[in-house]
């Protein structure tokens, strides 16, 4: 099974919050994760205001971002590319996503079609960005057929 991960799930590994057992739960199950480049200066951002909330803020940040760095080059990382782009922004309209969010989309359905045999799942935290995986991952079923 290949695992595609938003910011969202992808943050939750290395940050305690409401779902990090579930991301771990199926990372454990994957074969491969997947994500777009977009998600290093995603959750790079994400990183201080976590750790403004925190009680050990200097230190809990430099090892979250440590432990981010080692495992970025364990994942299959997808460049977006020009035409990734247009189709996220055909998403974004249809879905009503914000830009990443139809950038994730877009980049998780391209990984799903380079995989037709294979169980491609999606991960995010976002009710509307699932929302609209579910709908375009269907369409894109019924499309190939």
């Amino acid at each position: 099974m290949t695992l595609y991960l938003d910011t969202s799930s992808l943050f939750k590994l290395y940050v305690e919050e409401p779902g990090s057992d579930k991301v771990r739960q199926d990372l454990a199950e994957a074969e491969t994760v997947a994500t777009s480049a977009v998600s290093y200066a995603e959750a790079r951002a994400r990183s201080p205001a976590f750790a403004e909330t925190g009680s050990s803020r200097p230190r809990l940040l430099l090892t979250v971002k440590r432990d981010f760095d080692a495992d970025w080059s364990k994942l299959a990382i997808v460049e977006p590319t020009s035409a990734l782009c247009r189709t996220a922004g055909d998403l974004a309209e249809q879905y009503g996503l914000r830009g990443c969010d139809s950038i994730h989309l877009a980049t998780f359905l391209d990984v799903a079609r380079e995989r037709p045999r294979e169980e491609t799942r999606f991960s995010s935290f976002d009710r509307q960005l699932n929302r609209a995986a579910i709908a375009a991952l269907r369409h894109q079923r019924r499309s190939r057929v």
